[in-house]
């Protein structure tokens, strides 16, 4: 079987969140989210959603140039690649500098539609092995110490076996505290999406030593390995990297140089499949855990996340939590649901296993554009 991709479509919906989602860099309401279709000759078609955010606060890439490289760059290159299978979708690519969701977005959408053609579950195509992941939850900074207390007796309650707090400066150390001594036997992590300097911060990461942590996720500047590695040889709690980590190349180096002992990987941030998979067996081969992270996704990327957790080397609890945590209604079905014991179930079904509820996208599409490839 060969791919022939005739179209790719885009189409760009608002989907208002149920609860406002709060970082380091900002408060989320809503989330206008570009939803990727690839059409093949043989009838075909499938899915990929692009993760890149509003604002250029979680990395350079945004919604508006995911747009641009997709219609200006990557549909050109596909169309004079005619690439044959979805492993190639990589490295006909490469020549686009980063935009890594942008290429991540559509590199998704090929490997849906050929586990369609192939008739076999997305999650089993690119070599998955679990037939049903763990699933932690993220937790926004709330107003208040009780409002996150409560946040957090909710989702204990709901089975997640890890709970996750955003921190960023004066949001830290007493929020762990308070977590830690009402649920003392929870597995906790925290992450402070790069907010912290080593320099003046160091300190405040000792004192986090004192609570048990499962990991420390990026408190550091995305670029500065070498920081991370001198705050790592401080501190006995493990620290885990996400938007340092977008490529294979950049996992070796934090290998090379102790800056992390776990990975976080997220399918957009590297660039999609194939390299989030180099990166796995990489961590693998290197007795480093990796678990995916999550951008705050509909159902077509939180679907692709559940594929990509059944890797192997996904060894951690992920955030990949339930469809109703976020949205009122999603836009596949059916939706995304948690078991009482933290527990998603790889769907049966061929491709990415959920049927995607096209009438709705085209409800709250506000942009649209179709690219022909032949």
């Amino acid at each position: 079987m060969k791919l022939q991709l005739e179209k790719i479509e885009l189409k760009e919906i608002e989907l208002p969140l149920k609860y406002p989602f709060e970082t380091s860099f900002g408060r989320t309401t809503g989330r206008r989210i570009l939803i990727v279709k690839v059409f093949d000759k043989n009838g075909a078609s499938g899915y990929g959603e692009c993760v890149a955010m509003e604002n250029p606060f979680y990395n350079h890439e945004t919604i508006d140039t995911a747009w641009l490289m997709m219609t200006k760059y990557i549909a050109p290159l596909l169309s004079a690649a005619r690439i044959e299978r979805a492993a190639q979708v990589d490295e006909t690519l490469a020549p686009i500098r980063d935009n890594r969701m942008a290429k991540a977005g559509v590199e998704a959408a090929v490997w849906d539609l050929e586990a369609k053609l192939l008739q076999k579950p997305l999650w089993k195509h690119i070599g998955g092995t679990r037939e049903k992941i763990a699933c932690g939850v993220s937790i926004g900074l709330q107003e208040t110490t009780d409002a996150l207390l409560e946040k957090v007796a909710r989702e204990v309650e709901s089975g997640y076996q890890r709970i996750k707090l955003k921190i960023k400066p004066c949001k830290d150390v007493q929020l762990v505290k308070a977590v830690r001594q009402k649920f003392p036997s929870i597995t906790l992590s925290v992450d402070a999406n790069s907010a912290y300097h080593y320099e003046t911060d160091a300190p405040l990461f000792k004192q986090l030593d004192e609570y048990d942590l499962l990991m420390i996720e990026q408190p550091l500047a995305p670029g500065d390995l070498v920081d991370h590695a001198k705050l790592q040889r401080e501190i006995k709690t493990p620290i885990c990297l996400d938007e340092s980590i977008v490529s294979l190349t950049n996992a070796r180096h934090a290998q090379e140089l102790g800056a992390c002992r776990i990975i976080n990987i997220k399918l957009g941030r590297v660039g999609g499949f194939s390299e989030s998979r180099a990166i796995q067996l990489f961590a693998q081969a290197h007795d480093i855990p990796v678990w995916c992270g999550g951008m705050l996704e509909a159902g077509i990327g939180r679907a692709h996340n559940i594929a990509l957790s059944t890797l192997s080397g996904f060894t951690l609890p992920g955030d990949v939590s339930a469809s109703a945590r976020y949205w009122e209604e999603d836009i596949i079905e059916p939706p995304v649901v948690v078991s009482p014991e933290g527990t998603i179930r790889a769907p049966v079904n061929p491709g990415i296993g959920y049927e995607v509820k096209e009438n709705l996208i085209e409800k709250l599409a506000v942009k649209r554009e179709s690219i022909s490839l032949t």
